[in-house]
């Protein structure tokens, strides 16, 4: 797919951003710690490699994409209103409300473009590997050598939340016995639970872990590098085995004092502490909800 300058890419990741982060302090209620940290993550599976169509989202041979840390879910619903979907931004001015299509954890059947129910931590991981198996066994049956008719990925974004669960350990274990190289997790890696830092509950090297798994593994560095994100992705793609990507990322990206800390996790940001993310990232304090043209 074609890159974009940096500028207009810095304005879509922001645009992300802050829809997430308006809907969740309008609601009074959410999580904004994952949305402003891994909009960069989601900007770049969802613009350089996720094949799908918001007129058709139940094209058989489509991309599917999860968010497995459901409790992100502002995340979710800026991506499929930003990229066409049916979801008006009235529904995102309505998040967490009655009756609204977009409910504090995705639900799958409600929602245009949401692939799977999730929220209980390591549900969306387990799902996509699932998903992963369905597409092994439905190319075995239809794809011929000069007829590849079913070849789609499972992108994932999941949190430390997902992999502490037992459930996720069972699902990796048995896609990397599958070797199901369609499977391509990208880990918001930003060392932050709910409690506070990971440190205090969760010290193991996941990375050598997925690579007991049977999982190829990648580190970046910077969850602001789009480039080296989208570099790790295109390298999964190669790889036979299921992929894990480590991205180093910064909880509630761009909040003036509770970015990096678990105060950026579970709770609107405030009034005067989203204006000061808006004015550190040069966005507009009004309106609320603002989309650029």
């Amino acid at each position: 797919m074609m890159k974009e300058t940096t500028q207009l890419q810095n304005l879509a990741i922001n645009t992300i951003r802050f829809l997430s982060a308006d809907g969740i302090q309008q609601a009074k209620s959410g999580h904004p710690g994952l949305p402003m940290g891994a909009a960069p993550l989601a900007y770049t599976i969802w613009t350089r490699h996720l094949r799908h169509n918001p007129a058709n989202p139940d094209w058989a041979n489509r991309d599917r994409f999860i968010l497995s840390g459901g409790h992100g879910s502002m995340l979710l619903y800026s991506l499929l209103y930003l990229t066409g979907y049916d979801l008006p931004l009235e529904e995102l001015k309505r998040f967490r409300q009655w009756g609204s299509l977009t409910p504090g954890h995705p639900e799958y059947g409600l929602t245009p473009g949401v692939e799977t129910t999730t929220g209980p931590l390591g549900q969306g991981f387990a799902n996509g590997v699932g998903m992963a198996m369905a597409e092994a066994h439905l190319a075995k049956i239809f794809n011929r050598p000069e007829h590849e008719i079913v070849n789609h990925f499972v992108y994932a974004i999941v949190t430390d939340g997902d992999l502490m669960e037992g459930v996720a350990s069972e699902a990796a274990s048995l896609a990397g016995h599958l070797r199901l190289g369609k499977v391509i997790y990208l880990y918001d890696d930003n060392h932050i639970s709910i409690e506070g830092s990971t440190d205090i509950t969760f010290t193991e090297d996941r990375g050598k872990r997925f690579e007991a798994y049977g999982w190829h593994v990648q580190r970046v560095d910077d969850g602001l590098d789009v480039d080296a994100i989208d570099k790790a992705i295109e390298a999964a793609k190669k790889d036979p085995r299921p992929s894990l990507i480590m991205v180093r990322t910064i909880i509630g990206y761009g909040l003036p004092t509770r970015a990096g800390t678990s105060k950026a996790h579970g709770e609107p940001p405030g009034d005067a502490e989203l204006d000061g993310a808006k004015e550190k990232l040069g966005w507009p304090k009004e309106p609320r909800f603002y989309v650029p043209e």
